[in-house]
């Protein structure tokens, strides 16, 4: 019979010996750290990851730590073999007398290898291999190494993992600033993470640390002055996540996604730190700039109404309930109309109880909407505006002009606004994304504009067609007239097509730099007719356009393609960087945690003289580039675009486009330095309202992101190609009305 036993021992052993992992893949195993984007400066733009993890070194870890986690949670942990024996069977005569397991008896090598290879179900079977795989660890592990591992794997709550993450978590410290009673209360947190929480429970939290505290006193390692002293400090955990300190969340989604494509899942895990191209100033004018536009959209068309009505607003704990369920939306912050004191101000309440008063200059603005090319009466008092328990936004309106043109900081009544929109900005010269916003607030619509809407670009690609008919052999000087046209089209109800300008006049025979700055239609439809739809498709395709997306039809001279943001930078860094198609990017590094760069960005550069393969290919002359830079310049100097001249600047260039019905306002804009595209325009495709052209609903934002990016920046204008000259024409500053793509099938 022993021999059978031994046998049955023996067999039952090895069976499940080779069930087993090999322990030494423990030093291979990479820690789940999460995925963490960053700007060009290194300010940080998202953390993706579930698990939020900082590996430390054993000589990292501070000595306090060390003493605490194995106080209460191995203290024989240098001196057993992977397993305490007397633990165990200490838990085995429990369970033998209450019928509940009531003592783990698990030491920290056990913990390693369950949390590191084996299932959390709880069975015999499991605890079994736990103990045979702890044994394996440590004949093959130095005990430093597997403390190191343990620190750096368990987890804390709250999606840390490890004591840096749980450090940075509840207290936002490094480990070496934390008191003792703070490292009691982490080391007191991997028995039971939820229930012994400091966030979420905190009387078992107390109870807890000041049980690691008593083990330390107990084992020596602090005296009693200390003991008693650190035993009487309060709680003082909260809940702390990784600071966002730059406002780039739609380039954070870009990354995210390029960097799953790249790695998988494991971009999540793999402790990836991506450096981007986005700079600080920049994002955060583009951020200011395409909020101040859409802002000023939405309050030109009137005021909504509230978001609700309030049941029960007079409870100050409903109002708080309701309010701390929204979130703000850019810079709109939620709040209730508590209280109308006169027939001038209304009073808010804020998530906190905090209230505030807005005054009339931040409600006279609200006539109400009736449709969108109408308004109500003004308002003649705050009554007009707001009732009681109203849930409305407010916002902060810093250095804008009153009535009498004084600069005056207020909060004023806001919403969220109906129009979406979309700013990018290329360096032309490598194609890196230096600013970028795809929305009003990312956690608002995650839609991203500058890469995901295809709209027509209308007016905005007649840049591209002009330098098609430059390569024909226009000039700008060239003569079209600027007359009636009727074109032939069996697609449509009555079989033609007549394309109007905007403003329905004709002004006979026109230069076409004329043409371009005033956004001619019908020397446009003329122009393409003549050097052919072909030839114009061909030639677009120098800008990056894909030829079989476009349209074939003459409506292409009036941009009824379609076409994202992001393609019209593209297309316009063209013309600002002297003729080479680059490649727009984000990504200029990727570190690996532990490995050190994997990653480098090699784009192509627009430079006359640098290696072959460094450069970008030329695509348009330096004849063609130098032409359309000064007919667009016209467009600023003296055409639909000139607001533009309010900067100062000699060397901007640009066009603006409006779509039939108003439904996309867009300003294209570049001078050599950098380019950016904004587009303004509702994500249903409707009107955005008479008059919403392209120098009015998109152009202020381009201004207030370059009056930023270009700020100490010197003016350059392109040098001259040799052979060409200047006829000497200059052009009267006529009134524009706007350009249109009117009635483009």
């Amino acid at each position: 019979w022993c021999r059978l036993v031994s046998l049955g021992v023996a067999s039952a052993w090895f069976y499940l010996d080779s069930q087993l992992p090999d322990a030494e893949a423990l030093r291979d195993v990479r820690l789940q750290i999460p995925l963490r984007i960053y700007s060009a400066e290194g300010d940080m733009i998202s953390e993706y990851g579930e698990k939020r993890r900082e590996p430390l070194t054993r000589e990292e870890i501070p000595d306090a730590m060390v003493k605490a986690i194995l106080a209460v949670e191995d203290s024989n942990f240098y001196t057993h073999p992977g397993v305490d024996y007397k633990g165990l069977l200490r838990a085995v005569v429990s369970l033998i007398k209450t019928g509940r397991k009531k003592q783990g008896g698990s030491t920290i090598t056990m913990q390693l290898a369950r949390n590191f290879f084996l299932s959390p179900e709880k069975s015999y079977k499991r605890k079994v291999l736990e103990i045979l795989l702890a044994l394996r660890v440590e004949r093959e592990l130095e005990k430093d190494e597997i403390l190191t591992l343990y620190l750096n794997k368990v987890y804390l709550g709250h999606r840390s993992y490890g004591i840096t993450s749980a450090a940075h978590t509840y207290y936002n410290k490094e480990l070496d600033e934390l008191s003792l009673a703070e490292i009691a209360m982490i080391a007191g947190l991997p028995k039971a993470p939820s229930s012994n929480n400091p966030l979420t429970n905190p009387e078992r939290a107390l109870k807890r640390r000041n049980h690691v505290l008593k083990r330390m006193h107990t084992l020596e390692h602090i005296s009693d002055a200390v003991y008693e002293a650190e035993t009487a400090k309060p709680i003082t955990a909260s809940r702390h996540t990784p600071e966002i300190e730059l406002g780039a969340a739609y380039i954070g989604e870009m990354v995210r996604a390029e960097m799953v494509e790249r790695f998988g899942d494991a971009a999540y895990t793999g402790g990836f730190h991506v450096h981007t191209t986005v700079k600080n100033r920049l994002q955060r004018a583009a951020n200011k700039a395409l909020r101040s536009a859409l802002d000023a959209y939405d309050m030109r068309h009137g005021y909504r109404g509230p978001e609700a009505q309030i049941a029960g607003w007079q409870d100050a704990n409903e109002r708080a309930r309701q309010l701390g369920r929204l979130l703000a939306v850019g810079k709109l912050l939620p709040v209730i109309v508590v209280d109308i004191p006169s027939e001038r101000e209304i009073v808010v309440e804020h998530a906190d109880g905090s209230r505030r008063t807005i005054g009339w200059q931040g409600l006279q603005w609200a006539s109400p909407y009736v449709s969108v090319n109408r308004r109500g009466k003004e308002p003649k008092r705050a009554a007009d505006v707001a009732s009681p328990g109203d849930l409305v936004r407010i916002a902060y309106a810093e250095n804008e002009k009153d009535d009498k043109g004084e600069l005056r900081s207020y909060w004023r009544l806001a919403q969220i606004p109906k129009a979406q929109g979309a700013l990018v900005s290329l360096n032309p010269h490598t194609g890196a994304v230096i600013a970028l916003a795809g929305g009003y607030a990312f956690f608002h619509s995650k839609f991203n504009r500058v890469t995901q809407a295809s709209r027509q670009p209308g007016s905005g690609f007649k840049g591209f067609i002009y330098s098609a008919a430059l390569a024909a052999g226009y000039q700008p000087s060239s003569i079209i007239n600027d007359a009636p046209v009727v074109i032939e089209d069996e697609t449509l109800e009555e079989g033609v097509w007549k394309p109007s300008n905007a403003n329905r006049k004709f002004t006979g025979p026109t230069a076409l730099r004329q043409g371009l700055a005033f956004s001619k239609n019908l020397i446009s439809i003329r122009l393409l007719r003549s050097i052919s739809i072909d030839f114009a498709l061909d030639h677009v395709t120098r800008f990056g356009f894909e030829k079989e997306k476009l349209p074939r039809g003459l409506a292409l001279a009036l941009g009824s393609a379609e076409v994202t943001p992001m393609m019209m930078a593209r297309g316009y860094s063209v013309f600002a960087n002297g003729g080479y198609l680059v490649n727009p990017y984000q990504i200029v590094r990727i570190e690996q945690e532990g490995v050190g760069t994997i990653y480098r960005a090699k784009p192509l550069r627009a430079c006359e003289v640098c290696p072959t393969d460094e450069q970008a290919p030329r695509t348009v002359s330096v004849e063609n580039r130098y032409l359309i830079y000064s007919m667009m310049k016209d467009v600023i100097n003296m055409g639909t675009g000139k607001d533009a001249k309010v900067l100062g600047r000699k060397d901007l260039a640009g066009k603006t486009g409006t779509t039939n019905d108003y439904k996309d306002a867009w300003f294209n804009g570049y001078n050599e330095s950098l380019v950016a595209v904004a587009w303004v325009g509702l994500d249903n495709s409707l009107s955005l309202g008479r008059r919403e052209f392209g120098g009015r609903a998109a152009l202020p934002a381009w201004i207030d992101y370059m009056r930023v990016a270009l700020d100490g920046v010197a003016e350059t204008e392109p040098l001259q190609p040799e052979g060409i000259v200047h006829n000497g024409a200059d052009f009267e500053d006529v009134t524009v009305e706007a350009d249109f793509q009117s009635g483009a099938p």
